[in-house]
């Protein structure tokens, strides 16, 4: 698809507006695809002027939109509105779809909805503002205002002092049909794991002391993958020995350990993990139809989730985690709306409801390049039914964000009882604090607020080997240690 934008915007947003027409599209500086858009943009002292126009296999639409300048929102964001307007209004004449997240395009929309709660707008008048000026469906601003609130009660005045730590187990015992994470699972990387382990505890021991050299407080530790699990209980003993040797992890807000492939969960594991301080797990079904799972490459049963759940309630870890995801290719509302009932049945603390995504590196798009969908098929009710039945069930939303060439252009939720909501999921995302990690593939991503709360927040992201193999020859890169001294130095005057 060629995009030409003339005038002041970053022709990466007109881009992501496309993409919610049309999932999976390759952009190029050629019409290549029967697909072009060009957007002008003409600026006066009082607003803005957007003409769009879109051509789809000979087929063309114009619009014009138009934005008045406000004081409390920047120019910026007052083309895009403009370009958002217009934009939505040439897509929905050829393609006759409204989408249901508007001109939002970002990952985290709920974000739009904390600025303006910040700037003292009422629960009420937000929706109303995404609704009208941002062409979001109401149940969907409804949400983005009732994540943002929520956010808002866990997060509080963050402290510049305040930091989690991420640890990166890459490897699976199979790779699902839909990852693009860097996971490992054929035999001959499997057997690195003991290496890795060495390794890792090295870059750990790194970690912790410049953590505490900055005077820094561990919030939240959370060891994800891959599948953490996959490790035997002797090698998962080591690691969380590691971490207990440096923290004392009493002090953690949560301390998480994705276990999220039960055929990896077993009584020796969980009981370790009880052992060294782990608070909360991650036992993830997906789905409970099995032949679904079959069709996703997932190596476990509906009736191994179950397994692996109550040896997890049994450990007597606090706080269980169930991913689902609406959506995935064989599965259909009568499927997803029973594992979302049979779930709820459960009880967990928490339910996170994904919507199934087309990866880029997933084993589905080199099978085939007919999975995206505009639409979403089911995808829609499906999220809204886990939506209505989570809330009725006494969960609440409590974090979301969304992701490039989701079905349907749909968000990915995580609803949580009173109380027991995964904070370091929000850190993350919401970039509360910085975060420190250790392995490989992992990005250490240092954050900074300046003084004037109207700024944006200064971001530093740090990136460690991605390929274990690469991780394990490369030993530490002591420039980072030095890059993240660096960063506080300047900032809080820490050393």
């Amino acid at each position: 698809m060629k995009v030409t934008v003339n005038g002041e915007l970053n022709k990466y947003y007109v881009q992501m507006l496309c993409m919610v027409f049309f999932p999976g599209v390759k952009f190029s500086d050629e019409e290549e695809d029967g697909l072009s858009v060009t957007v002008d943009i003409i600026k006066s002292e009082t607003e803005v002027w957007v003409n769009a126009e879109l051509t789809v296999d000979g087929r063309t639409a114009k619009a014009s939109a138009s934005e008045m300048y406000t004081e409390n929102v920047t120019h910026e964001r007052t083309v895009k509105i403009a370009v958002g307007a217009a934009m939505l209004s040439v897509g929905g004449e050829l393609l006759g779809y409204r989408p249901s997240w508007g001109m939002l395009t970002g990952v985290r929309p709920s974000k739009v909805a904390m600025e303006f709660l910040n700037q003292g707008y009422s629960k009420t008048r937000v929706k109303k503002i995404l609704s009208q000026e941002y062409a979001v469906i109401p149940k969907k601003a409804a949400l983005a205002t009732n994540v943002a609130l929520n956010e808002a009660a866990i997060v509080g005045t963050p402290d510049p002092r305040d930091c989690s730590v991420y640890v990166s187990i890459p490897f699976c015992p199979s790779r699902c049909a839909y990852c693009s994470f860097v996971s490992y699972t054929s035999k001959r990387l499997l057997s690195l794991i003991p290496d890795y382990i060495v390794r890792l505890c090295e870059d750990i021991d790194r970690i912790f002391t410049q953590i505490k050299e900055l005077g820094l407080r561990v919030k939240t530790v959370y060891i994800g993958g891959g599948t953490p699990t996959i490790l035997e209980p002797d090698q998962l003993r080591v690691v969380l020995a590691k971490i207990n040797e440096h923290w004392d992890v009493s002090t953690l807000e949560e301390f998480t350990l994705e276990s999220g492939r039960p055929d990896t969960v077993t009584p020796e594991k969980m009981a370790v993990a009880k052992e060294y301080g782990v608070t909360r797990v991650c036992i993830n079904p997906q789905t409970l139809s099995d032949e679904v799972l079959h069709g996703i490459g997932r190596n476990h049963s509906s009736a191994d989730f179950f397994k692996a759940y109550d040896i997890a309630r049994e450990s007597g870890i606090k706080y269980i985690n169930t991913d689902l995801i609406a959506g995935l290719p064989g599965d259909s509302f009568k499927t997803f709306s029973a594992t979302v009932d049979k779930i709820i049945s459960m009880r967990p603390d928490n339910i996170t409801v994904h919507t199934f995504c087309v990866k880029k590196a997933s084993d589905f798009l080199r099978r085939s390049c007919n999975v995206y969908s505009l639409r979403g098929g089911d995808a829609g009710k499906c999220v809204d039914y886990a939506q209505i039945k989570t809330e009725i069930a006494g969960y609440k939303p409590y974090y979301m964000y969304r992701q490039k060439n989701t079905v349907g252009n749909l968000e990915n939720v995580g609803f949580a009882l009173d109380g027991a909501e995964g904070r370091y999921n929000i850190y993350m995302m919401e970039e509360v604090h910085s975060i420190f990690a250790a392995g490989a593939g992992a990005v250490s991503k240092m954050v900074k607020y300046p003084a004037d709360s109207s700024e944006k927040a200064v971001i530093l992201r740090l990136f460690n080997k991605k390929y274990p193999y690469e991780y394990l020859e490369s030993g530490f890169d002591e420039s980072i240690t030095e890059q993240i001294r660096e960063f506080y130095r300047n900032e809080h005057g820490i050393l």
